[in-house]
């Protein structure tokens, strides 16, 4: 582990960072980032108001030309730049993922930070294919091809659950296709954020090519995204919160890309390893103490397998280890703030009038916001707790007869962002892959991404992809370009605005 930085002092120019430098907010606000697993403040700044957007959104504007006219291989070989930066500051930014959110240092040791140094390297590499379609003569007297191009200044807002991970989703597609970026952070968790900027400067991407602003969402977050000189808006967050950004993009006409809630269903068919199912239902309802819009939250059991499902999830989750996110031994750190943890606690004592608490449903004591992993049954399908995003270590179970009702089960809520389907019958896997609404379907397991894979929902949990070479359809634009093959003076077409044939 490495020892402890001090963040006020790393910081101590400010938390805004534009155009290459970090600078004080202008908003006369104050925001503080709390340990939530002590409850003690690590650093306080001053937060961003318009005229910090307006500034970022310049320097942004100002870089564009530079950046979106580099060549592919200089973007790519400053991405990998950047990428060889991340791994060297791996530790470093580790334990301020931690420091921030509460995740046990094991997850953003081996989940949160590799993922994100893949990530900037897979980018590096598809920055160097962003093609068109192939040139052809498709009228016959024409050669038409297609060029993609980057769009602009994009604005974009991530959550605070994977702060780390979300910048990089944000920012490498953005700037491998071209484009430039401000991106405001979640205020509760800006420091990966800061340092993820800084480190694409030390890389070499140029001043003002990745800004970041930290801010309330009505004051910077609603700026940034009504700016005039920002032409496409990323934002991840709740679905409420998805329905207001869409809005203010659209009084601009902005192209607009949503990742939104999710209440994933964990479908388990009679035929599935149990054991396997069990462990899955575990590890995917609890990942970052179930602050995971993908994480399993409706598990769905066909009633053979029902009470074995109960018993040995429950039994599971109380061997769980909840302590100090810097203890390697531990399992499950804090909720990342206290206002969450009893936003959680909240709806659970609201289902114990309805349903079964199998185990969990408390807050131990002490002073972080810990919530014990809560497993409820006996819920009605059309219940608060089957079918609002809770975002904590909660995961419902329910069972089923037919496979029909299963589907049915697994689709009936407005969410569709991630699924799984547990089986060893290759038929029920590929029918479950074909009707279940979702942007990703797992089979026998339950949460694993890769960077060349795309990440995005149906339904209420937005539209648009992270991730992978499909992300670059949210980020670029598509031109076509046709040249006349004939050098002839009069087209044969003319005759319809002048002339006879």
């Amino acid at each position: 582990m490495v020892n402890s930085f001090q963040v006020q002092d790393r910081f101590a120019a400010g938390a805004q960072y534009i155009d290459g430098q970090l600078r004080p907010g202008s908003s006369g606000k104050t925001q503080d980032v709390v340990d939530p697993a002590t409850g003690k403040v690590v650093f306080s700044y001053e937060t961003a108001g318009a005229a910090d957007v307006d500034a970022a959104v310049a320097a942004a504007r100002a870089a564009f030309p530079g950046w979106s006219a580099a060549t592919p291989g200089e973007r790519s070989d400053a991405l990998h730049r950047f990428a060889a930066v991340l791994a060297e500051r791996a530790e470093e930014f580790a334990y301020a993922e931690s420091l921030q959110c509460g995740k046990p240092i094991k997850l953003s040791r081996e989940f949160d930070v590799p993922g994100t140094v893949d990530n900037a390297s897979f980018f590096a590499g598809a920055a160097r294919h962003l093609q068109g379609q192939s040139a052809g003569e498709y009228s016959g007297d024409h050669t038409s091809y297609v060029r993609r191009e980057p769009i602009g200044v994009v604005g974009s807002i991530a959550p605070w659950n994977y702060p780390l991970q979300m910048a990089a989703w944000k920012v490498l597609p953005a700037i491998a296709a071209g484009n430039t970026i401000v991106l405001k952070p979640a205020e509760i968790t800006p420091l990966t954020s800061l340092m993820f900027a800084q480190a694409a400067t030390e890389a070499g991407i140029p001043d003002g090519v990745v800004n970041i602003v930290n801010g309330l969402g009505k004051e910077a977050g609603e700026h940034l995204v009504g700016h005039p000189d920002v032409v496409m808006t990323s934002f991840t967050g709740s679905t409420a919160v998805g329905k207001r950004v869409a809005e203010i993009a659209t009084d601009t006409v902005k192209r607009i890309h949503l990742e939104l809630g999710g209440k994933a269903p964990f479908l388990v068919f009679d035929d599935a390893d149990l054991e396997a199912a069990v462990h899955g239902a575990v590890a995917g309802s609890l990942i970052n103490t179930g602050q995971d819009c993908t994480a399993a939250t409706r598990a769905y059991v066909q009633r053979p397998l029902y009470d074995a499902f109960v018993e040995g999830v429950a039994a599971l989750m109380s061997t769980l280890r909840l302590g100090d996110p810097f203890d390697e031994s531990t399992d499950l750190g804090p909720l990342v703030s206290h206002a969450q943890r009893d936003r959680v606690a909240a709806f659970v004592e609201r289902a114990r009038g309805y349903a079964r608490v199998v185990t969990g449903g408390a807050a131990p004591e002490g002073d972080g916001a810990y919530y014990l992993p809560t497993l409820i049954a006996d819920a009605a399908q059309d219940s608060e707790i089957v079918q609002a995003e809770i975002f904590g270590p909660v995961l419902v179970v329910l069972p089923f007869d037919s496979d029909d009702e299963g589907i049915a089960l697994a689709n009936d809520t407005p969410y569709g962002l991630a699924s799984s389907a547990w089986t060893r019958d290759v038929f029920r896997a590929n029918r479950a892959t074909r009707e279940i609404q979702a942007g990703c379907v797992w089979v026998n397991d339950h949460i694993p991404i890769i960077s060349e894979m795309p990440h995005g929902g149906y339904k209420a949990s937005g539209f648009g992809k992270d991730m992978s070479v499909y992300s670059f359809e949210e980020y670029t634009q598509v031109k076509h370009v046709m040249y006349d093959n004939t050098a002839v003076a009069r087209k044969d077409w003319h005759r319809t605005i002048f002339g006879d044939r």
